[in-house]
């Protein structure tokens, strides 16, 4: 059973047993472009009691340095190296664990972002933002030309996704042999400033039901964002808590890597799919209604 936070020594209990703390970002920092109320003042005093502070988020629209803008519009102290989101970890996965040959390249369903941390790992791609392939006209399988150095699929959340890019990732998938599928992070969701929208997993859904297959996953929950963070950053698990909005992403990965779980209830979670009869299964080690509130402590 989960733990519920709710006054000042609960919160301060915290503080003095984590060492490391792990934030998503949206639904826990902000909603869209508006901040949750307290939560710059939280970081601020997480840093004064010398806590190691990092930012993990499923997010592949944007790389890390354009992510930090984001952190930097909003008045949040973040720093390139502190922020791990899918789209870097999937970079890193492709040149370090699938070790490309040079002229091999990735076919992208994805945002600028994602192409920038492939370009910084030195991975060639095409697809992606290419006006050739931001298309309303009808597909021609007859006038494609296969690429045959294709060898992996790379699908993140696609703003601009239509069928020529799905019929050219399917292509590559079937023809080209021992191609990759992979996709950045498989959230059902995406939470913007006015609602909930798609997600990347929604975008990758047609692929995967098109193939009968499911694809590597590398954003939270899978362990493969663990171990990213893991090549870069040395932190006891024992002594290091995320803290997410979403049972089926933040609080897995935090459980599947062996650290401590808060969850807030200002994001996707809603009160009611963790009490009654029908509470998730997925059980945080604590929750508490917003990081704001460790402002009590």
């Amino acid at each position: 059973m989960s733990r519920r936070l709710s006054a000042p020594p609960d919160y301060a209990a915290l503080l003095d047993k984590y060492d490391t703390w792990m934030f998503d970002c949206d639904g826990v920092l902000w909603q869209g472009d508006k901040l949750i109320d307290g939560a710059v003042e939280v970081l601020r005093l997480l840093r004064e009691r010398k806590k190691q502070v990092l930012f993990v988020t499923n997010n592949a629209t944007k790389s890390r340095r354009s992510y930090k803008t984001k952190f930097d519009h909003l008045g949040v102290e973040a720093h390139v190296d502190e922020i791990y989101g899918s789209a870097y970890a999937t970079a890193v996965y492709i040149s370090s664990v699938l070790k490309l040959a040079k002229e091999k390249k990735v076919y992208v369903i994805g945002m600028a972002g994602l192409e920038e941390e492939l370009r910084d790992e030195g991975v060639a791609y095409i697809g992606g933002t290419d006006p050739v392939d931001k298309t309303l006209e009808s597909f021609s399988l007859e006038r494609f030309d296969l690429d045959p150095n294709v060898a992996a699929v790379v699908c993140g959340l696609d703003t601009t996704v239509n069928y020529t890019k799905y019929s050219k990732a399917f292509q590559y998938l079937t023809r080209n042999p021992g191609c990759q599928f992979i996709v950045t992070n498989e959230d059902s969701t995406y939470p913007s400033a006015h609602g909930l929208l798609p997600g990347a997993g929604a975008i990758s859904a047609p692929l995967r039901y098109a193939l009968g297959k499911d694809p590597v996953s590398i954003g939270k929950p899978a362990k493969t964002m663990l171990d990213c963070i893991q090549a870069k950053v040395h932190f006891d698990p024992a002594r290091t808590i995320m803290v997410g909005d979403r049972l089926n992403t933040d609080i897995l990965f935090g459980q599947a890597g062996g650290v401590s779980t808060l969850l807030v209830l200002t994001g996707i979670t809603l009160e009611s799919e963790i009490t009654g009869p029908n509470a998730s299964t997925i059980v945080p080690d604590y929750v508490t209604s917003s990081i704001g509130d460790f402002r009590s402590a």
